[in-house]
């Protein structure tokens, strides 16, 4: 076992998931990712659920989830119910295993997302803030957060965080994967009028800040990963076309992504809410990454 200790990490092959077993393996953690693929240093559900969490575990993490924003899947019934499942369902799993462990981990961290604060031109949203349920993404993030809670006494506590995530700015994956081609060749734009507000977080920020929640005994509860500064999606398209040194000024109409990717998923870029993160910062954690134009320069260096 690793003198940092020992993080096994559910969805650690995704683009989150990759990144976060680079900064642990760094801080000498041990890493086990529970995978589909038998390996090294994996272990799968089924044998997870037969074995029950490895010995030694002292933090578990969850990321494990179908990709939303996948461009190439129809929004069908199937797929919105693989969605669902593959986040609430694999939470729920690792909690019973934490809860029923004769050893528990200090620690359990699940990723849960803004969508739980429904879209607003004007409202500030903080971990305060009441979350109904308005849509499917509001009622998957309520599920997902209730799935991580943990059935056990007093005595064997371990804490649960729940990072509240925006969109996630890495160049190995997610939004900027995708817009890096149109805007590199100056097709890139604001969507729609642009001026909905677009919650996001630096890649290394969002893995910080699960290694924060895990090294630090007194965080606990809900965390909104997204920068201290907010942006709206027309100065994130100029903040990244002046990154790449190309225009940014042509708005893609709403509608585009309404037909692409189906008006209930569309949402998540043609509408936006503002979310401080009020008790990320009164934590403690320090942002590497706190406004957007920073963030972009260090997307395309």
């Amino acid at each position: 076992m690793s003198t940092a200790g020992s993080v096994l990490i559910g969805g650690g092959t995704g683009f989150i998931g990759s990144a976060l077993r680079n900064v642990l393996k760094s801080k000498g953690y041990g890493v086990t990712v529970i995978s589909r693929m038998p390996g090294p240093s994996r272990i799968s559900w089924n044998e997870l659920n037969h074995k029950g969490l490895p010995k030694d575990t002292t933090a578990v993490v969850n990321l494990a989830g179908q990709n939303v924003m996948d461009f190439t899947r129809r929004w069908t019934a199937g797929f919105k119910q693989n969605v669902y499942n593959s986040r609430v369902n694999t939470t729920a799993t690792l909690a019973k295993l934490i809860s029923e462990a004769v050893e528990k981990p200090s620690v359990f961290v699940t990723i849960s997302g803004v969508g739980a604060y429904k879209p607003d031109p004007q409202k500030e949203y903080t971990e305060e803030s009441p979350c109904g349920e308005f849509d499917f993404f509001s009622k998957l993030c309520k599920d997902w957060e209730k799935a991580a809670e943990l059935n056990c006494d007093a005595k064997q506590k371990c804490r649960v965080v729940t990072i509240r995530s925006g969109v996630v700015l890495g160049r190995e994956g997610g939004m900027i994967k995708q817009l890096y081609l149109p805007f590199y060749l100056g097709l890139g734009g604001p969507i729609g009028t642009g001026n909905q507000y677009m919650p996001w977080i630096h890649i290394d920020d969002l893995t910080s800040l699960i290694v924060y929640a895990i090294e630090n005994p007194k965080v606990e509860g809900v965390l909104n990963g997204v920068a201290p500064v907010p942006c709206t999606n027309k100065e994130f398209s100029l903040a990244f076309g002046k990154a790449l040194h190309r225009p940014a000024f042509i708005p893609i109409p709403s509608i585009v992504f309404d037909i692409l990717l189906n008006k209930e998923r569309a949402i998540m870029v043609t509408e936006g809410q503002k979310v401080i993160p009020k008790n990320t910062l009164s934590s403690g954690f320090k942002y590497k990454y706190q406004n957007i134009e920073v963030a972009c320069k260090s997307l395309v260096a």
